[in-house]
Formats: C-alpha cells, sequence, structure tokens
C-alpha cells in the first residue's frame, strides 16, 4: 500500500490517493464497510464486475481519434450515490482510470477513498492467479 501522486493537466496537482492490492481490496470489500466504485465504462462493466459495485463511467466514450471523452458530471454522480463519509475503493480495468477518478473525488471532498492497484484484471488475477490459456 503507499499513496501516489498524479500531475493532472496543466500541471495542476492532483490530491493524493492512497492505493490497495487486490488482496487488501478483498479484504476491505469482505467487512461490508466499503463501496465499489467502478468507474469504467457501461459495456465493460456488463460484461464482468464486482458484486455490489455501482458503475459510473469516469469516461463516456472514445472519438474516432483514440481520445477519452471525460464525464463532467462524475462526481456529482459519484455523490448521488455515495456519502463523502462513505469508504470507497475506484476501480477500472487496470488501475490508471481509478487512480484519476479517485483523486477527483478526494479534491472533492470524499475522505475515504482507496484507488485499487492494477484494476479489475488484478481482483481476477488474485482470484484466480494461475488460469488455464484460452484456446480458439
Amino acid at each position: 500500500m503507499g499513496s501516489l501522486r498524479s500531475s493532472g493537466s496543466a500541471g495542476s496537482e492532483k490530491a493524493s490517493v492512497e492505493s490497495v492490492d487486490a488482496d487488501a481490496a478483498c479484504a476491505l470489500l469482505s467487512t461490508g464497510q466499503y463501496g465499489y466504485v467502478d468507474v469504467r465504462m457501461w459495456e465493460d462493466f456488463d460484461a464482468g464486475h464486482v458484486a455490489g459495485a455501482r458503475n459510473v463511467p469516469y469516461y463516456l466514450s472514445v472519438t474516432p481519434h483514440g481520445r477519452p471523452e471525460k464525464n463532467d458530471r462524475f462526481v456529482d454522480q459519484v455523490a448521488a450515490l455515495h456519502g463523502k463519509e462513505d469508504r470507497l475503493i475506484v476501480g477500472c480495468r487496470s488501475g490508471v482510470r481509478s487512480r484519476l477518478a479517485a483523486a477527483d473525488l478526494v479534491d472533492a471532498g470524499f475522505t475515504n477513498v482507496k484507488n485499487l492497484e492494477g484494476g479489475y484484471l488484478s481482483l481476477l488475477k488474485s482470484v484466480n492467479p494461475h488460469p488455464t490459456a484460452y484456446q480458439r
């Protein structure tokens, strides 16, 4: 566990966000005291997600040029589901987008936010560390 600093656009500093690995996230979620906010796009969430997760996409779409379009209402949408004191784990596919999303939440006054390091993929690997090879 550690904290991350990331810089936002135009060199502005983002809040420091604590990250937890998959095992720590599973332990926290199993206590029932943490909610899970999945920030992947809807179609990715629908393909598979953590039980009880709430989906609030950080990006709404990807432009034809490959640039993600940020959800300008992200913080408001999370605030409609969770109080600023609620304990939250924020996850995405691999941990990059969730780190940005968690920093936005902390910047907005959420006080108990943790980023899932390695994202949903790390949870899957933690549950099944030796998956069999997929063959067509």
